[in-house]
């Protein structure tokens, strides 16, 4: 997967910054819990801390590349929300991907299809929160599932939920903040 796919250009986080009418977003129970967690990391940041400007609509947009640690031998694929709750009318979905093939060393960049963000795009979106708002949150929740989601690229973030179902295998999350 490219390193801008799972977040879009800047002009266009600008556009739509974390919200707008009309967009995709999740309420707070849309996602389900799953019995078994897995261990979400990233190179890039650690659990709660700030995200570095390269990957905001203030630096390159670049996506952070996150990573699922051990997934069940069952699972066939995992799938990839990446949103900012809570914000007006839900979580700004950033990005979703689904169908990605679970690999040994935890990488969840690999195959796949790329799901629309809450701006109606496919791909990443990087984070872009109002200027002098307090740090906004941003999180990535890994889901492995046992069989495959069956949609089509350019799935909607509720599509995209509803396929994750009531019983993924099992989830984890990882969560970053930004402000400027």
């Amino acid at each position: 997967m490219r390193v801008s796919a799972i977040i879009l250009v800047a002009v266009a986080a600008l556009t739509v910054g974390c919200g707008g009418a009309g967009d995709d977003r999740l309420a707070k129970d849309d996602l389900p819990g799953a019995p078994t967690r897995l261990h979400v990391s990233s190179p890039a940041f650690t659990d709660g801390s700030r995200l570095a400007q390269r990957y905001t609509c203030d630096g390159r947009g670049d996506e952070p590349p996150v990573r699922a640690g051990t997934v069940p031998p069952s699972a066939s694929v995992l799938v990839v929300f990446v949103a900012a709750p809570p914000a007006p009318g839900g979580s700004y979905v950033h990005d979703t991907r689904y169908g990605l093939t679970p690999r040994g060393d935890g990488a969840v960049d690999h195959g796949g299809r790329e799901g629309r963000n809450s701006g109606g795009r496919a791909g990443w979106t990087p984070p872009c929160p109002p200027r002098g708002d307090d740090p906004h949150r941003y999180v990535w929740s890994v889901y492995a599932l046992r069989d495959p989601t069956g949609l089509k690229a350019g799935a909607a973030p509720s599509e995209v939920a509803a396929a994750v179902g009531d019983a993924p295998l099992a989830s984890g999350t990882i969560t970053a903040r930004y402000g400027r």
